[in-house]
């Protein structure tokens, strides 16, 4: 490994193109010493308001993460993570570990850090949590698989609210306005974590600030993401800023 960059970790991150909010969120996590490596999931803008269209999504993700992957195999990385949400969550637990297997086998030695497995962990980690308020980025269409994999997966999903993107990038074209009222809108009195889903919803800051007004973690995905990343490979240097679960060490 490198004497002069990335002393202590390098961290791929596969990004799909249509995506402008993880990489400046996943480099404002960036503890000294641990740098990040991009690659680029080419997939067309297509629509998400129609089944025909979020499939075709789904299938260009998959189709195209392995390249993103393998292009990052040679770098030294101790881990890679693959920031598309769609493709953990779409067809639930047993599908997603087949995933994982595969794009393991593309990664060469570096951990594969995904949203389905990095969620459960962090819930764990802040004291096994099991009943959660769910944001995620789409409409109703999208909603209904996102809620059903956590509830396959022992996690109650007290309430839901869909942020209503329409195409991959315009799921970033969200206002503070709309990240406020979708953690008021979840926040029932038995939930006890908020969780964000959709690597390109901007909320990682907003997260922090909105658990210092409802008292509870608000988990956003690059967040955690990347935390899961962290800690996976031994790093568990506390980051200012980014909520409870980082500043938790």
């Amino acid at each position: 490994m490198s004497n002069l960059l990335g002393k202590r970790l390098r961290i791929g991150i596969a990004i799909p193109s249509t995506n402008t909010s993880a990489q400046p969120e996943m480099d404002d996590m960036r503890p000294f010493d641990v740098t990040n490596h991009i690659a680029r999931i080419v997939i067309e803008d297509d629509s998400l308001a129609d089944e025909a269209g979020f499939n075709k999504v789904i299938q260009d993700i998959r189709r195209a993460t392995p390249d993103a992957i393998r292009s990052l195999r040679h770098c030294g990385l101790g881990a890679i993570i693959a920031a598309v949400s769609p493709d953990g969550y779409w067809e639930g637990q047993e599908a997603h570990e087949t995933l994982h297997r595969e794009l393991s086998a593309f990664g060469g030695d570096a951990k594969i850090i995904m949203s389905a497995d990095a969620i459960p962990a962090a819930l764990n980690a802040l004291g096994g949590l099991r009943r959660v308020g769910l944001i995620s980025p789409y409409l109703e269409l999208g909603d209904k698989p996102v809620s059903r994999f956590f509830t396959d997966s022992g996690i109650d999903v007290i309430a839901s609210h869909g942020l209503g993107g329409r195409t991959p990038s315009n799921i970033s074209d969200v206002t503070l306005a709309d990240l406020r009222d979708a953690v008021l809108a979840v926040n029932h009195r038995e939930v006890e974590a908020i969780v964000q889903v959709g690597t390109n919803v901007p909320m990682a800051a907003f997260a922090q600030m909105a658990e210092t007004w409802i008292g509870k973690p608000v988990l956003a995905n690059n967040a955690v993401l990347y935390w899961h990343a962290l800690r996976s490979c031994g790093i568990s240097d506390p980051i200012p800023g980014r909520g409870m679960l980082h500043e938790s060490g």
